[in-house]
């Protein structure tokens, strides 16, 4: 049974979670930086997260695009892939053993997402504090 303190918890959760694996997957790039023919493997969550933000937030009123011209382009459809994805990051130069980890990239990259894990745990943090803070006035009436 999970305990849900509000509509926002379940993404949290989830971004938690998200960036848990990522943090696990930036960490075995940097481990392998010399391992032969190895290549940086990433994960998109974030297009599953907006996923679920759009689910958890979403109006259901939705503002179409008006199609003034027969000329103009169409409106893309948005992805709507509800799990995330892993991927193998490439775009980077392999040196002669056929690793393209690129030490540089996977440090910055494991910041990022310490700063975007750090901040998601505050965020819930505050959302169980304001949960806190209505109970607690609530005892005193």
């Amino acid at each position: 049974m999970s305990f849900q303190i509000s509509s926002a918890f379940k993404y949290l959760e989830s971004a938690i979670y998200s960036r848990k694996i990522r943090q696990d997957l930036i960490a075995s790039n940097i481990a392998n930086v010399d391992t032969p023919y190895y290549r940086p493997r990433d994960i998109d969550f974030e297009t599953a997260l907006i996923e679920k933000a759009n689910e958890e937030f979403s109006n259901p009123k939705r503002l179409e695009l008006a199609i003034t011209n027969s000329k103009m382009m169409k409106a893309q459809k948005e992805f709507d892939n509800s799990k995330p994805t892993i991927f193998f990051r490439d775009g980077h130069l392999s040196r002669n053993d056929g690793n393209s980890v690129d030490l540089d990239v996977e440090t910055t990259e494991l910041s990022k997402n310490s700063v975007m894990y750090n901040a998601t745990i505050e965020a819930l943090k505050k959302d169980a504090k304001i949960f806190k803070a209505v109970i607690s006035s609530t005892k005193n009436i």
